[in-house]
């Protein structure tokens, strides 16, 4: 089993950044890939990035390619998301995710495959 709790959200500005963190316990010697989704108010839950274990694979939604940047600290246990450049389009909660094994990049955004799942932050962005 991996707990995972997510922090960082706030409210910002348009154009302001944010980072998000993502920290797992319990069986954190298992190689899991994590990802963040998001989910705003109206909408269905939607990928965001993923990152495997060995991070030299990351994949993004095209909504947020060149402005969002996924990363981790095995040391910390923890996954990043660096959000710049925000828009009010990005409102949303936002939840991270750990998946034994190695996501592609057909199988990063399916939510349905990941095993564990954080409490969700919010992030709020003024225009």
């Amino acid at each position: 089993q991996v707990q995972l709790e997510g922090s960082g959200g706030g409210l910002v500005q348009a154009g302001g950044s944010l980072r998000l963190s993502c920290t797992a316990s319990g069986r954190t010697s298992s190689y899991y890939a994590m990802a963040w989704f998001r989910r705003a108010p109206g909408n269905e839950r939607e990928f965001v990035a993923a990152i495997n274990w060995d991070v030299d694979s990351t994949y993004y939604a095209d909504s947020v390619k060149g402005r969002f940047t996924i990363s981790r600290d095995h040391a910390k246990n923890t996954a990043y998301l660096q959000m710049n450049n925000l828009g009010p389009e990005d409102t949303a909660v936002y939840y991270c995710a750990a998946e034994m094994g190695r996501v592609t990049r057909v199988t990063a955004g399916q939510s349905r495959l990941y095993n564990y799942w954080g409490q969700g932050t919010q992030v709020t962005v003024s225009s």
